[in-house]
């Protein structure tokens, strides 16, 4: 495993946001769903494609707060320009469980 240090990690912007709308995304290579994310007044809202089909479904998503990064270059993905990376975890079936808070946090707000 490769090590970085603080500096590393403070480059990487990961904030919290709440999803608002999702939708299949029927142009996507893979399984995917086209989302739009609140970030709160200083971000926000920000489109990503996320391939997390195996466990939710667009109405699941509506309203669940997850952490994404915010900082990477946007990314066009067929016709829909991807602002931010959704992030998730690998479940053993395969697919992906999203990175979420267990509580309520402000939009926008900052992982530290």
């Amino acid at each position: 495993m490769q090590t970085i240090d603080q500096e590393d990690f403070l480059k990487i912007d990961l904030r919290l946001g709440t999803i608002i709308q999702a939708e299949i995304f029927e142009k996507a290579r893979k399984p995917a769903y086209k989302i739009w994310i609140d970030f709160g007044a200083d971000l926000g809202v920000k489109k990503s494609s996320a391939q997390v089909t195996s466990f939710y479904t667009p109405e699941s998503l509506l309203g669940k707060q997850v952490i994404c990064v915010v900082n990477f270059k946007p990314r066009q993905i067929a016709d829909f320009m991807s602002e931010v990376l959704v992030t998730g975890f690998s479940a053993e079936s395969g697919g992906i469980v999203l990175a979420t808070s267990d509580q309520l946090a402000p939009n926008g707000a900052k992982l530290h």
